[in-house]
């Protein structure tokens, strides 16, 4: 009787592990704006529905890639840049309310369990003597884990690192 009981917690405990993706209609971005994300990364930081959108909100040379599940955002991408010499919690700081407590690779990244702020390498505008920052912020999800939030910002940044716009204003 005690096995069956067991086995009874296990089952109820295993099928509620599944019920967001299961109430996921859409299928899960596998870039934002261009920026390849990796899709088992992203996933849990955005809810359950029916459609999802993308879109670019682009402008005044900050990339802002937002998604919305249903008529909800659940997810902004941010690429801005910022005056030399400035640091991860001075950008992040301009992004949200509240202040990431936890910080890898020497402060260069900055996250919590539903957002994240990092600083490319290499990434200048010596034109404007600016430096190229980046978010991810889910304000509209429940997830809130800073291991996976600290995965996805750092490859975030890296695929920004090797986009056209870190080439295109290294240049410049």
């Amino acid at each position: 009787m005690v096995v069956v009981s067991g086995i009874a917690v296990l089952v109820t405990v295993l099928s509620g592990c599944g019920g967001a993706e299961s109430e996921r209609d859409y299928a899960i971005p596998k870039d934002l704006c261009g920026v390849a994300v990796d899709p088992d990364e992203l996933g849990p930081f955005l809810p359950s529905g029916k459609e999802i959108t993308v879109r670019d909100k682009s402008g005044g040379g900050t990339t802002v890639c937002e998604v919305v599940v249903g008529d909800e955002l659940a997810l902004r991408a941010t690429q801005a840049w910022v005056k030399e010499g400035k640091t991860t919690a001075y950008f992040a700081s301009s992004q949200t309310l509240t202040t990431p407590e936890e910080s890898a690779e020497g402060h260069r990244f900055r996250y919590s369990g539903n957002e994240a702020f990092g600083k490319t390498k290499g990434c200048v505008d010596e034109q404007h003597g600016q430096e190229l920052y980046t978010a991810v912020q889910a304000q509209g999800s429940d997830h809130k884990d800073a291991d996976a939030m600290k995965r996805l910002i750092t490859a975030y940044t890296s695929e920004v690192e090797d986009s056209a716009k870190c080439e295109a204003d290294d240049s410049a």
